[in-house]
Parts: C-alpha cells; structure tokens; sequence
C-alpha cells in the first residue's frame, strides 16, 4: 500500500510533506474490498474511523472548496492494464473529491503498464524531478 500511504501521510501532514505522489495508489479505500477488509481488521466497524485513512475523504475535508488551492498537484501515474483498476483502486474517487475540494490532482493515465515494478520503474525519474522541482 506505498501509494495509498503516501497520499494519506502527505494529506495529514501538510506542514511535512510540500509534494505528494504516488504510483497506483488505491484511492478511496472505504469503498473497495481491500480497504473494507483491512479496516474493519485493523479500526473495528466504525467506518468514521476509517475516513482518516481514506485519501478521498482527506482531500476533501482538508481542502474544502472555499479554501485556495495553493498547494502543488498531487502527482499519480496508473496503468491501465492494471488488474486490480477497476476493483480496487478506484482512482475516479479521487479525481472527484478533488475537484470538489479544489486541490488539483494530476492522474496520469498509461496504456500497457500494470501495477509491476516496470511501471514504476519507467515513470519514477519523473516523479523525482516533480518533487525536485517543488523544493527548489
């Protein structure tokens, strides 16, 4: 869950974090089987606990659309031909709390790549020069 953490730990911690992206991440866990099944494990029933650790719920409750968007994009690079897309990681989620929340989200969509490590290993320069570039 690298992608999903650090969308999480960069929301929670904005006085941290000046960039956030992640590669696949799964978006809106409160939603889709794996998070239900991890959550109810590890937080109990209680799904407001859940909201906490739920990158679409975070973006929209930290970044209300009255406030400014004055924060970098959050970066995401998806493959489209990964198996767990339309089950699992619902990046739409996102993109939607995003828009409503007003910090911008740029999700790149790649065709042919899976969730492998030569998915990763063919974007992970650009994300070093994305960070790079906002700590200049």
């Amino acid at each position: 869950m690298g992608g999903h953490g650090a969308l999480v730990l960069g929301l929670r911690n904005p006085q941290l974090f000046a960039s956030i992206s992640a590669f696949a991440p799964i978006c809106a866990p409160s939603v889709v089987p794996w998070g239900i099944k991890a959550f109810s494990a590890y937080l109990g029933s209680k799904q407001e606990a859940w909201q906490n650790y739920d990158a679409s719920y975070l973006i929209q409750q930290q970044y209300p659309a009255d406030s400014p968007a004055n924060l970098p994009a959050i970066l995401i690079d998806q493959g489209l031909a990964d198996k767990f897309l339309a089950t699992q990681l619902s990046p739409e989620l996102l993109e939607a709390a995003s828009a409503k929340s007003g910090r911008a989200v740029n999700l790149r969509r790649h065709a042919g790549y899976d969730h492998g490590y030569y998915f990763i290993a063919s974007f992970i320069e650009e994300h070093i020069r994305y960070h790079a570039g906002i700590l200049r």
